[in-house]
């Protein structure tokens, strides 16, 4: 019997770990994305985020371009740009202009988050809140921009008008569920992190959807957080600086990534803990053929068509190597399905 073809991409931070500098990280991310292309990886998203130390990826436009420009068929986006902190206007122009170096390349993931604390929120967009809470209104704006038909309109992004721009409506809760199927929009829910509404949300988008000229039928893209290594051991040894972000994350004591140690009996207790082991939830670490068992029954549970892989990972070797395994993975998985 035939199933579904899965396709599967990247979610990076460009984490800045410990005894690197920011050169190093986004060389870093540019050498990720080129091997994610010769791994057959459909696209690579950088995450905004703020006021984090060990997240690089702050200035998300900037980066997307540097990443295109060593990049050549990889398709290159935000996961994503948190609107609320942005003039639509600009990131239009931003879009629209990445686009027309890059085109049919660029994808425009959309999230209504701050991607960072709440005062530096506040520093960002004084009017965050108030932004936050007309994020359908600000996503019309930017589809008005990108339009031909806003040319004679008083206020445009030139650069962005009839350029083909990909929106996608990103999601940790239900409320972008509901606003992602009226407007027809692809819909990426962040799963790695956001765990609890993951089935209501896919049950909400999928029954509310409504064909639009960007999409016939729903599209469901599911972040998974992804640590291959070439045994189980091995896996859970580079796991150790993953759950060190998530303690810094609850503590309020961000640092960078730290290497990796000994996966003992402290970071099993912490694993244990009930908030860490929810928002781990969907987290497939070991050998190939352990995280291939996890992923293939969460793609049976959630019936995804694309798996968006979350590797935080202290060194870049072994961020590409799991990569490199996840891509396997993937492949056998759709060769079975086909």
């Amino acid at each position: 019997m035939k199933t579904q073809h899965t396709s599967y991409s990247i979610l990076d931070l460009a984490l800045v770990s410990e005894g690197h500098t920011l050169k190093q990280t986004f060389n870093n991310a540019l050498e990720l994305a080129q091997q994610a292309e010769a791994f057959g990886y459909t696209r690579y998203w950088l995450a905004e985020h703020h006021n984090a130390p060990n997240i690089g990826s702050s200035a998300t436009s900037v980066l997307i371009g540097y990443v295109a420009e060593g990049t050549n068929t990889l398709r290159i986006g935000s996961g994503g740009i948190m609107l609320p902190n942005h003039s639509p206007l600009i990131i239009a122009e931003q879009f629209g202009t990445l686009a027309s170096l890059y085109p049919n390349r660029i994808d425009l993931g959309l999230g209504r988050a701050p991607g960072t604390d709440r005062e530096t929120a506040q520093a960002i967009r004084s009017d965050f809140m108030q932004a936050a809470h007309s994020f359908p209104n600000e996503l019309e704006k930017i589809e008005k921009y990108f339009s031909t038909d806003n040319a004679n309109a008083k206020i445009r992004a030139t650069v962005a008008e009839g350029v083909e721009v990909p929106i996608y409506i990103l999601g940790s809760s239900t409320d972008s569920a509901h606003l992602a199927a009226k407007k027809g929009l692809p819909y990426a829910f962040a799963s790695h992190f956001a765990t609890t509404h993951l089935g209501e949300a896919l049950e909400i988008y999928r029954k509310e959807f409504q064909p639009s000229t960007n999409l016939k039928k729903p599209y469901v893209m599911a972040g998974v957080n992804i640590i291959v290594a070439d045994t189980d051991q091995e896996a859970e040894r580079l796991f150790t600086s993953l759950i060190r972000m998530i303690v810094g994350i609850f503590t309020g004591k961000r640092d960078y990534v730290q290497p990796p140690t000994t996966m003992d009996d402290e970071f099993k207790e912490i694993l244990n803990h009930p908030h860490v082991h929810q928002m781990l939830k969907y987290s497939f670490i070991g050998s190939k053929a352990t995280v291939k068992a996890q992923v293939k029954e969460f793609i049976e549970q959630t019936k995804a068509d694309e798996l968006i892989a979350v590797t935080n990972i202290y060194d870049i070797k072994d961020r590409i190597r799991s990569y490199e395994l996840f891509a396997e993975i993937m492949k056998e998985l759709n060769n079975k399905s086909s």
